[in-house]
């Protein structure tokens, strides 16, 4: 045996099994040789000691530790002459050192020099999750844990790429394969084991990392505007009354179905605050007054805020705490007084509103109390999503935040509900970690934190289609957390009311149609009228060469057409507002259909699909109303409907560099694509976002 503890170098992907005695290493290594057809290194130790017990009972001692480290080495060497792409290896020279300082305290210098220094493409840490077999070498069963403990903490110490496998032993081959066939890829694309392994434990597949890539290398497709959706050119327009009557048929037909208002609110309050955070962070008050900084800057944001201050609904509560915390508040100069308040309010010994919720936050001043996006949503919540006096409402959250808003929910609940004589149950989830992006730099090279980690960046709302296709409702009433207004209550009502009208009469007309056409009552005559509904009601016109088809080619085409997801769409009067509008898109196939589509999906260079955007005269208040169920009563699978080629690449400045990193494509844009769209237009009392801290002065959030 040759007594070298040297790893021979090699091209050879190298998987290392490693985890306690007993924990389904050899199986493991015999399964993925077996199926990938190549060679795996079995435990020297194990023949070693069973030989040694054998001829005179000799139990494992510390003087065994090195000679089985040299025979083991020996073994992967000679294994990986005829290795075919990868080489299994049941255990390694970091095993034997973990079970040298477990049992004698100590390990040789050379082992651990060696064992250290010995590289691997992959450890598989094997779980203990598995019955421990009894032989004449092996230890006692007790203690597994704290044994595997130890292995675990040796792999995170020494900064060892590993994964954890459970499970029996189908499902570890399964899993192992899976991620060995991943690994391989992503070496094959320069990335290191350990960013593979970072990787993983997002949740991020490989695939969807490379797709990434991709697109920041060669950018989105825009969208093709064909025309702005106007009045009577893909927006339906009713009178008060109309809506009155839309309203009155959904409450006639509420009391059948499952109903539910979806809430978007994971976002912090980083934004509203943006101007006061960099006010606080480039103003020096030992140095200039606040008014030459304003003209410095240009800031009249800024200006807005200290002269309107009194009218913000969290003014009194700030100027309190000013009066305790600076005794002498009163006696201040005017620029001190503002600095301070400013300070508290966004200190994250006081008030640190930029890093809360906006769920959360003052919104609305009240005679009796300040009301929060929270309370009003609640509120709104019984007045239009409610049958037989029970609301449902969901909010997506951050996960570090939903202890905030279960803390405002109880503040409020009990009090709307005894008012409303309705029972409010309350749903939340959180946007999934596996949505999210990689980050980039400007050419497009991975981004790394100060520990060398990949940095990942959240996917944006467009990763709420997975939260959204989890509810289990007829009707699904979505908008945002901040579009929230003071008073008007039963006008918002009328309108929601009136858009889940409009969906569910065209909801029974579709659902007709396709029953229909499965009970194969439809005739040549039917065809006609179909037709004709997709066109008047649906928007939606078929092309040129429909009247060729075949009979049975035009079933099939109509079934396709309305055997889809329903949204119904309020759109406002464009008054400048920055966001998307609602526009005739066509695709690469051809296709034209109404699409909502943000200006950051337009090519603004593009002369004619600028001068369409600036037609534009309506814009989406994400005002949504949704059907997620078919004409049998089933669930869509609302990711199949997604245009996955609709995302946006979003770049910010961290620490004076520009990042880019992949949005998915919006919940309303992309992410709805393929449903059945209809738009409808709104009054502008149902939209008032609060984007900025000063969108608190306007009219709709001051008390009337």
């Amino acid at each position: 045996m040759e007594k070298n503890l040297r790893q021979q170098k090699t091209a050879i992907i190298k998987i290392a099994l490693f985890g306690p005695e007993s924990t389904g290493k050899t199986t493991l290594a015999k399964q993925l040789a077996a199926y990938y057809e190549t060679e795996w290194v079995p435990e020297f130790a194990r023949d070693y000691l069973q030989k040694r017990w054998e001829e005179n009972q000799h139990i494992c001692e510390a003087d065994d530790m090195l000679p089985i480290a040299y025979g083991q080495m020996s073994l992967e060497n000679e294994k990986l002459s005829s290795a075919k792409k990868y080489l299994f290896c049941d255990t390694n020279l970091m095993v034997t050192k973990v079970f040298s300082e477990i049992y004698y305290g100590f390990c040789d210098p050379l082992l651990n020099e060696e064992a250290l220094e010995h590289e691997y493409d992959l450890f598989f840490l094997t779980d203990i999750d598995v019955p421990w077999e009894k032989d004449d070498i092996r230890d006692k069963p007790e203690g597994r844990e704290t044994v595997f403990s130890v292995f675990k903490q040796t792999l995170i110490d020494n900064k060892k790429p590993f994964i954890t496998l459970s499970g029996n032993k189908e499902s570890r081959l399964a899993k192992a394969a899976i991620i060995i066939d991943n690994l391989t890829i992503a070496k094959e694309h320069g990335f290191s084991s350990s960013d593979f392994v970072e990787i993983y434990n997002h949740g991020v597949s490989i695939e969807s990392v490379l797709k990434q890539l991709e697109i920041f290398k060669n950018g989105i497709l825009k969208s093709n505007l064909i025309s702005p959706a106007t009045i009577s050119n893909g927006i339906l327009n009713l009178t008060e009354i109309d809506f009155e009557a839309k309203a009155r048929f959904f409450d006639l037909q509420k009391s059948k179905l499952k109903l539910k208002k979806f809430v978007p609110a994971s976002g912090a309050a980083s934004r509203m605050f943006k101007f006061l955070t960099t006010f606080l962070n480039d103003f020096d008050l030992q140095k200039e007054t606040i008014n030459a900084y304003i003209n410095r800057k240009k800031d009249s944001d800024l200006s807005i805020f200290i002269v309107a201050m009194e009218k913000f609904p969290f003014f009194e509560a700030v100027d309190k705490r000013l009066r305790e915390v600076y005794p002498d508040f009163e006696t201040l100069d005017t620029d001190y007084k503002n600095y301070y308040f400013i300070k508290l309010l966004l200190s994250p010994d006081y008030f640190d509103f930029a890093n809360k919720p906006k769920a959360v936050l003052p919104f609305h001043h009240y005679q009796t109390h300040i009301a929060t996006p929270i309370e009003e949503h609640l509120n709104e919540c019984v007045h239009y999503a409610t049958a037989d006096q029970i609301s449902n409402l969901h909010f997506t959250v951050s996960e570090i935040h939903q202890s905030q808003f279960e803390k405002a929910v109880d503040l409020v609940q009990g009090n709307i509900e005894k008012q409303a004589k309705t029972k409010i149950n309350i749903g939340y989830s959180y946007q999934n970690k596996t949505t999210d992006s990689i980050t980039v730099d400007v050419d497009n090279e991975l981004v790394r934190n100060k520990n060398g980690e990949l940095v990942f960046r959240p996917g944006g709302h467009g990763a709420l289609i997975e939260n959204l296709n989890r509810l289990d409702s007829d009707i699904i009433f979505i908008k945002n957390i901040d579009n929230v207004i003071q008073n008007h209550i039963d006008k918002i009502a009328l309108y929601k009311k009136g858009l889940a009208g409009i969906l569910i009469e065209i909801q029974q007309n579709v659902f007709g149609y396709l029953k229909a056409i499965e009970e194969q009552h439809i005739k040549e005559s039917n065809v006609v009228e179909i037709v004709q509904f997709l066109k008047e009601q649906l928007n939606i016109n078929l092309t040129n060469d429909f009247n060729k088809f075949t009979f049975e080619n035009k079933i099939i085409k109509i079934k396709e057409l309305l055997d889809r997801p329903i949204r119904v769409c309020g759109m406002v009067k464009n008054e400048g507002e920055p966001g998307g509008g609602p526009f005739w898109v066509m695709d690469e196939k051809g296709t034209v259909s109404l699409q909502i589509v943000e200006t950051s999906q337009v090519d603004l260079k593009n002369k004619k699909q600028r001068q369409i955007l600036a037609e534009a005269t309506h814009f989406n208040p994400v005002d949504l109303v949704c059907g997620i169920k078919n004409y049998k009563n089933e669930k869509f699978d609302l990711t199949q409907f997604v245009d996955h080629k609709t995302g946006f690449i979003v770049e910010k400045s961290v620490d004076g560099k520009i990042v880019k990193s992949y949005e998915l494509p919006g919940l309303w844009n992309g992410e709805m694509s393929n449903w059945i769209t209809i738009f409808v237009a709104v009054p502008l009392i149902t939209f008032s976002p609060v984007k900025t801290v000063n969108d608190l002065l306007k009219p709709a959030h001051q008390p009337q």
